[in-house]
């Protein structure tokens, strides 16, 4: 049943006497350089972080061939990486409300050139109502909330009801294999929230994503004999438009999706990287380019893998020399699926409620075309899937930044979600 006010009253100002204390926790996290493969020490950090709070601990790796198995797992490579998964669970004294998993990721993507930063990616700022970080935004400051709203129930001689999960995941940013790991671990609950930076909104809608690699072989000769050679980057631009091609048809299927029609291009390919050759003077034996592309969810990750195979295929054979050097395809990272948080259940209602007590105005949805961890709870566990988080601005570019006024008032929104989803009891 909804909170009562003077109940709700308590637990914003909660939060409100803890925030400083959040600030400078968050903080901390973004100084850790927790890029893929290098998350051992913030794992650690979040680990200890947990422990004093007197939660029961589990620390365990991935189980690369479990993973391997199930149909949401992407493939490992040796960039993947070995940093454990770290959970602290909540039991209550008696289990009276409903279990909830809170999530996040402590992973973050590469800062590109440290000039185009106006500061230190990794040295945090605060300028006005803003701080400053890679990774403060995406998603350090949401990992932070999942303890701080917690914490402030705690502070005012209250806990949960109910048996809650806090677990903090790697690889979001590059397979989505870290939140998978907490599913083939077995954990279940009745909801999951994760605080990703959503603007203050709820996302009802979110794409699937693949990442594959294109390698292309070409015949190198010297310069001043190239009518002779075929290069290889050159083919590459050649396949890129074929991919471009690809994409267009995908974004005209847009209205065969009710959560993405009225989007004006909901299907995104990017072309992350690209690389080849070994000498300016000579034509190129080899060209590599990274690609990342998005998915309706309905659609398997199996049924996109082979329409982009089908569709390069038949580019190659239409290119004279692509159809006798055709392309090599490689799946190297993202191969999820997208979901649909349907309206109407309990969990979004509840958040609803939280949300404008927090904020003074009703909850929004919306749908966007980025990878979520949500993907694992919504499509494996079926249980109501919530993302929702901070305002922020240039996450994945140059002085990523979150807004600290909406994390307070995000953070009281998920203590009054934790404190009606799960009820509350006195602390132990």
């Amino acid at each position: 049943m909804p909170l009562a006010s003077d109940l709700r009253d308590r637990i914003i100002a909660a939060v409100e006497a803890g925030f400083d204390d959040q600030v400078a926790r968050t903080q901390e996290m973004i100084r850790f350089p927790s890029l893929r493969g290098e998350e051992h020490a913030i794992q650690d950090h979040v680990f200890r972080l947990l422990r004093e709070r007197g939660y029961a601990m589990e620390r365990f790796e991935m189980d690369e061939d479990a993973i391997t198995r199930h149909p949401g797992g992407a493939p490992f490579t040796p960039e993947h990486s070995r940093a454990p998964i770290v959970v602290g669970i909540h039991r209550p004294r008696e289990e009276k409300g409903r279990s909830l998993i809170l999530q996040a990721h402590v992973d973050v993507v590469p800062t590109g050139p440290a000039k185009m930063w106006s500061r230190p990616p990794f040295e945090p700022a605060v300028e006005g109502d803003w701080l400053y970080g890679r990774g403060g935004a995406d998603m350090k400051a949401g990992h932070i909330a999942n303890i701080a709203a917690l914490d402030a129930l705690r502070s005012i001689g209250l806990q949960p009801a109910a048996t809650v999960y806090i677990q903090s995941v790697v690889e979001e940013e590059s397979t989505g294999n870290g939140a998978l790991m907490t599913h083939l671990r077995g954990y279940r609950a009745d909801a999951v929230l994760i605080p990703e930076p959503e603007e203050e909104m709820l996302v009802r809608a979110n794409t699937g994503v693949l990442w594959f690699q294109v390698e292309l072989r070409g015949l190198p000769v010297h310069v001043r004999e190239m009518a002779s050679g075929s290069n290889a980057i050159d083919a590459a631009y050649r396949v890129i438009a074929s991919l471009r091609e690809l994409e267009a048809k995908l974004n005209a299927r847009k209205g065969d999706h009710e959560h993405f029609k009225d989007e004006a291009h909901p299907i995104n390919l990017n072309i992350g990287k690209i690389e080849g050759g070994d000498w300016a003077s000579s034509v190129p034996a080899w060209c590599r380019i990274d690609c990342r592309i998005s998915l309706y969810p309905g659609t398997t990750a199996e049924e996109a893998a082979k329409e982009i195979e089908d569709h390069l295929r038949a580019a190659a054979r239409a290119d004279s020399f692509l159809a006798n050097n055709p392309p090599e395809i490689i799946f190297n990272g993202f191969h999820a699926e997208g979901y649909v948080l349907e309206p109407g259940s309990e969990a979004e209602a509840v958040l609803g409620r939280a949300h404008e007590a927090a904020t003074g105005t009703p909850l929004k949805t919306f749908m966007t075309p980025g990878y979520l961890d949500t993907r694992v709870y919504a499509l494996y566990d079926r249980i109501p899937a919530l993302c929702y988080g901070p305002i922020s601005e240039n996450i994945h570019g140059f002085d990523e930044r979150v807004s600290l006024a909406s994390l307070k008032r995000i953070t009281a929104a998920m203590a009054l979600f934790v404190a009606e989803w799960c009820g509350l009891e006195e602390l132990d």
